[in-house]
């Protein structure tokens, strides 16, 4: 079963009525802004104009608005306005940390948690800001200190997000990475950062399987210098003894209890570093992107009131590895007083529905899906609304590829129809959505509804000139406060510099085509490094992934265009089939029609090839430039890393394929 394609791209799927414009965040913010600022705004459009033209005000609106503390005042709001180099708020000093802790007040549940093997859980406020400040002092007990860096090696759990707020809290420096890598995957980004305390898992469970880590941890273990202090967490094993060269998470917070008053929150400068994300590492080292305490807490703030309307109490679930932005996006929501929902496992284990019975049985108010995951419903014919009891829902987000129009009608039509279809598209280098959400606007199929507040992204054109209703690379025209403090061990800023600033001097190129039409829609039409460029004119592979989302004999797909020696490109087409298919050369040619009738004849692939796996990441993208590479005859340990992958196996084909083309 595919997604059905009954719809056109761009029609109204839902409306927000008053009643629900007047209870969003957003609301309640243009009222503040008229009555504390004197701004009126005619429309979304018109308060996003502002909010990129004059970042001072608008980013000193978030700041008070949200009544952030800092224990030092800015001398100003935005010193240097360049990119690179922005200096927001110098002077300030905050934590991160005692923010997403300030909802220990309200009491009730601070976070739910469950495990394929593992019931729905709670954890009561008073336990968990408790255990964030046991583990806080444990840790400054230990040594640790202001800016020495704390990694994770550690599942979807609660056990990760204390880690995270006690470490933050005492100003060191998170970073985390799933023990779905292995040792190396793990120590490409572990050891760029001479880390101090590593916390790590005995082992975890996934599709059913048992799968011990206890090796890959000795092995990453003795391969950082430097790491003074190993924390286990029994998770798989809660009745093996750790080894004796480490410290049981256990008896690590069977300490006396530390009171809110008696805890001092360490007070850093705005940008002083927060956590340290990765970026996917599929084509060499993985990029350690460091984000600031101050630039995440505005950001952050912005994202989940204003473009997430979550409210006190909702409860935010996105199925996510720690070691992907979204697991940080999911911590954040403690900021608007919503209840983070974890689960570690498999989204389809022991059936396709799990996650639909996890947001009955938690009362989800936020679901978020990646496209592919909709598919994956779809196929099995499964309509949650149908089986499942959602009257908590309200919000949908999905993300992590580009959505199509259907995959947009599909949750109306399967889950329920007074709905927010919230599609968001950003990336792990600004931690944020660039576009996204606005609760207060229709939503219209395949169509994102708006650009972010703060965030001035445009569509470029090859001359670097903005452009509307047409196609371009995506950019950002003026600073955001999120945007990395630098890369760790980029001293002198030359590679930074080289991915974002090479192409447009002072303006962020992002990788990705856009485009934004006449209405403020948007539209991520997939990496722009990818592109594919027929005979002069430059498509976007998102185009094609559409297209054949259509054909119920499709799985998944993916395209690049290929330099052939001598002058001219070919342009492979790689497929895996539903269950049962053929390709044969009925098929190849539906595909063929499809393409060329839906897009243009200029999308026909050259060759149409049937492999086992399309490779992609763990976080579910999938890896055009690598294979590309590969196709063109680099080695493969050179372009990928296989412990990134959702299946290492998966490249296996395409190295084979690229070993028997012509020279």
């Amino acid at each position: 079963m595919r997604l059905s394609a009954e719809v056109a791209e761009g029609e109204l799927l839902w409306e927000p009525d008053q009643a629900w414009r007047d209870r969003t965040h957003l609301t309640a913010y243009l009222r503040w802004l008229e009555r504390e600022r004197g701004l009126r705004f005619a429309d979304y459009a018109a308060l996003w104009e502002w909010s990129v033209s004059d970042l001072p005000a608008f980013w000193q609106s978030i700041w008070d608005y949200f009544g952030v503390r800092a224990s030092a005042p800015a001398r100003c709001v935005l010193a240097d306005r360049s990119m690179p180099g922005a200096r927001w708020f110098p002077g300030a000093e905050l934590n991160y940390a005692e923010h997403a802790l300030s909802g220990e007040h309200r009491g009730g549940a601070a976070v739910l948690w469950a495990g394929e093997h593992t019931p729905l859980g709670a954890m009561s406020w008073q336990q968990f800001a408790g255990a964030v400040r046991v583990l806080a002092t444990r840790l400054r007990e230990l040594g640790v200190r202001p800016g020495d860096r704390v990694v994770a090696y550690l599942p979807n759990i609660p056990h990760t997000l204390i880690a995270m707020l006690a470490t933050t809290s005492i100003g060191a420096v998170w970073a985390a990475c799933s023990p779905d890598f292995g040792a190396t995957g793990a120590l490409d980004r572990f050891g760029q950062l001479e880390p101090t305390v590593l916390f790590a898992v005995d082992g975890y469970r996934y599709g059913g399987v048992e799968r011990d880590r206890r090796d890959e941890v000795r092995a990453l273990a003795r391969a950082l210098p430097g790491l003074r202090h190993v924390v286990s967490v029994r998770y798989l094993y809660p009745d093996q003894p750790v080894p004796a060269d480490t410290l049981d998470w256990e008896r690590l917070l069977d300490h006396p209890g530390v009171g809110a008053e008696e805890f001092s929150f360490e007070q850093v400068p705005f940008d002083h570093p927060l956590w340290i994300l990765f970026s996917s590492g599929t084509t060499g080292p993985p990029k350690a992107i460091v984000h600031g305490h101050g630039g995440i807490l505005l950001e952050q703030l912005k994202l989940h009131h204003f473009h997430m309307d979550l409210h006190e109490g909702d409860r935010l679930f996105f199925y996510s590895t720690t070691g992907w932005m979204m697991w940080n996006f999911l911590a954040s929501s403690l900021l608007a007083g919503a209840v983070p929902v974890l689960y570690d496992g498999s989204p389809t284990h022991p059936d396709v529905d799990v996650l639909w019975r996890l947001a009955e049985e938690a009362e989800v108010s936020c679901f978020g899906a990646s496209p592919s995951y909709v598919d994956l419903i779809d196929r099995a014919g499964l309509a949650p609304g149908e089986r499942f009891e959602l009257t908590a829902l309200r919000t949908v987000v999905p993300a992590g590829s580009p959505v199509s129009a259907e995959c947009t009608a599909w949750f109306y039509r399967n889950v329920k129809r007074r709905l927010w279809v919230a599609t968001g598209s950003g990336g792990t280098d600004c931690c944020t959505g660039f576009v996204g959400g606005v609760p207060t606007l229709p939503v219209r199929a395949g169509e994102i509804q708006a650009r972010s507040l703060g965030v001035a992204a445009h569509a470029f054109d090859d001359s670097g000139r903005p452009v509307t209703g047409q196609v371009g690379e995506l950019v950002l025209t003026e600073p955001l406060p999120s945007m990395p403090v630098r890369f760790w061990g980029d001293d002198d800023g030359s590679r930074y510099r080289a991915s974002y600033f090479e192409h447009f001097p002072g303006v962020w190129r992002h990788g990705d085509f856009f485009l934004v039409n006449e209405r403020g829609g948007c539209f991520v039409l997939g990496r722009s490094d990818a592109t594919l460029n027929r005979h002069g004119v430059r498509i976007g592979t998102a185009e094609i992934y559409r297209a054949l989302d259509e054909l119920a004999e499709i799985d998944n797909a993916l395209v690049v265009n290929l330099h052939r020696p001598g002058g001219g490109f070919h342009m492979p087409l790689f497929v895996t089939l539903t269950e049962g298919t053929v390709l044969d050369d009925a098929l190849r040619a539906k595909i063929n029609d499809q393409l060329r009738h839906t897009r243009t004849p200029r999308h026909v692939p050259d060759e149409i090839v049937a492999v086992p796996a399309i490779p992609m990441t763990i976080s579910g993208k999938k890896l055009e430039i690598p294979v590309r590479r590969i196709l063109q005859g680099e080695p493969v340990e050179q372009v990928a890393d296989r412990s990134a992958l959702a299946d290492p196996s998966a490249l296996d084909a395409f190295v084979e394929y690229a070993r028997n083309q012509p020279n």
